[in-house]
């Protein structure tokens, strides 16, 4: 079975600067799913099943928050590795983060070279 990236998030070159980071990984059989808000996250989350979500915070409809809440609160979904990526790095927004049990919490701007290293070790698929 393909292992499956979502990313959520409402800035287009975001989107597109993940999307590019990790298109090494779909030579290996990764599928890389978009989505520009957290609405539509959630719709593709429960039909795609994502092994891994990047997930941006400030989003309009629904924010990263409330996305990893409902997701990390159904039992289908709940194994999806989280990753929230925001501009806000402030520790309060990291606890909130923790709350909704995300798994991890990395501040932009990130490093390309290590969001691909970080997917790759999580999918456990080598690149």
């Amino acid at each position: 079975m393909n292992k499956k990236i979502l990313i959520v998030d409402d800035e287009v070159h975001i989107r597109a600067l993940l999307e590019q980071a990790l298109e090494d990984l779909e030579d290996e059989g990764v599928e890389i799913f978009l989505a520009p808000e957290g609405e539509e996250g959630l719709r593709v989350a429960r039909e795609e099943k994502p092994d891994l979500m990047f997930l941006d915070i400030m989003m309009p409809k629904k924010n990263g928050y409330e996305v990893c809440k409902e997701i990390k609160e159904a039992p289908e979904l709940k194994d999806i590795y989280i990753i929230m990526l925001t501009a806000k790095g402030q520790a309060a927004d990291r606890v909130r983060g923790e709350k909704v049990k995300a798994n991890e919490y990395i501040t932009k701007p990130f490093n390309p070279d290590e969001i691909l290293q970080k997917a790759s070790d999580i999918l456990g698929v080598q690149i």
